[in-house]
């Protein structure tokens, strides 16, 4: 028999709104009376909503790749400033930037309220602090960016971060899943991802971080294209920092210059290991310095450089 539920809450208690997040969800009522595989498919059918609502924001989101990539060529960097589930999706996106893209240190920095400790624990209070964030967000200049992540759009850290830093000339954005988010008036990007009513109420680890984790990937991933940290579609800046990664350097050598993999063996050597160096060289004929060169001039980008030589593109 199913359970009587009261009505659910309203957009209001009393005068303050009940963010979107943290309202009830229709479909997960009786959440615990559902077997494994029904509450597995529940959750599965909720994250869809996670993907559509990153979708719906594409332009805006796009606006503010285009926003950091002009500031991160003048010497400017991104900074993200969260709390919780947000702050730990913001280090993991920072983090894995560096491997991925051999992007310099410095470039994306996450900030988290309550530091490293609150990676793994719950650090009393720490998001509560306005001063805290200010003080994350101190060092910023008018070149950089900064991106407050918060589900709710209120978080005290975040929103000091982003005050201080708008007073500082960065520029700011700010990812939420609250429509009406209290911090959208310290943001000149405003980015909503309507996840909605979470299936177990107010655990915003569940749709509203996913979507987070999705835009904050997309965001880093068109930077970093943008940038000229990729060839076509292949991951030419990888850091090689153990066997499985020299591997994928290797294999990525043979798919984009079509050598075999002794030849390329052999041309990451000349190359000390450089797999923009190798492919330059290979794909336009050229001695590793040559390639080097037109490396630089072309700030990292492997397919200006080839244009720069009049070699073939991927």
């Amino acid at each position: 028999m199913a359970m009587h539920h009261p009505a659910l809450e309203p957009l209001l208690e009393g005068d303050v709104y009940v963010p979107e997040t943290e309202q009830r969800l229709t479909e997960s009522l009786e959440l615990d009376s559902l077997s494994t595989t029904e509450i597995l498919a529940l959750l599965a059918s909720q994250d869809r909503v996670a993907v559509d609502a990153v979708a719906a924001v594409a332009p805006q989101l796009a606006g503010l790749v285009d926003v950091a990539v002009g500031r991160v060529l003048r010497g400017g960097s991104v900074h993200y400033f969260g709390a919780g589930t947000s702050g730990r999706l913001a280090v993991l996106d920072a983090a894995e930037l560096l491997p991925t893209f051999n992007i310099e240190p410095g470039v994306v920095v996450a900030h988290m309220a309550g530091g490293a400790r609150a990676l793994v624990h719950a650090v009393e209070n720490a998001e509560d602090s306005v001063d805290d964030g200010r003080r994350e967000a101190a060092t910023l200049g008018a070149d950089d960016v900064a991106i407050g992540l918060t589900a709710s759009g209120s978080t005290p850290f975040v929103g000091g971060a982003l005050a201080q830093a708008r007073e500082l000339g960065a520029h700011t954005a700010l990812i939420s899943c609250n429509p009406r988010a209290a911090l959208a008036a310290l943001a000149d990007t405003d980015i909503v991802l309507r996840t909605g009513p979470e299936v177990v109420t107010g655990s915003t680890r569940l749709k509203a971080g996913t979507a987070e984790k999705l835009a904050l990937n997309g965001f880093s991933t068109a930077l970093m294209v943008a940038l000229g940290r990729t060839w076509s579609n292949l991951m030419v800046s990888v850091v090689a920092t153990n066997e499985k990664l020299r591997r994928r350097t290797l294999r990525i050598l043979m798919q984009s210059a079509g050598v075999s993999q002794s030849e390329g063996a052999e041309l990451l050597t000349r190359a000390d290991g450089d797999l923009k160096v190798a492919i330059v060289t290979a794909v336009a004929a050229v001695p590793v310095d040559r390639a080097r060169a037109a490396l630089a001039a072309a700030n990292g980008s492997v397919r200006a450089a080839l244009a720069g030589l009049d070699a073939p593109s991927a």
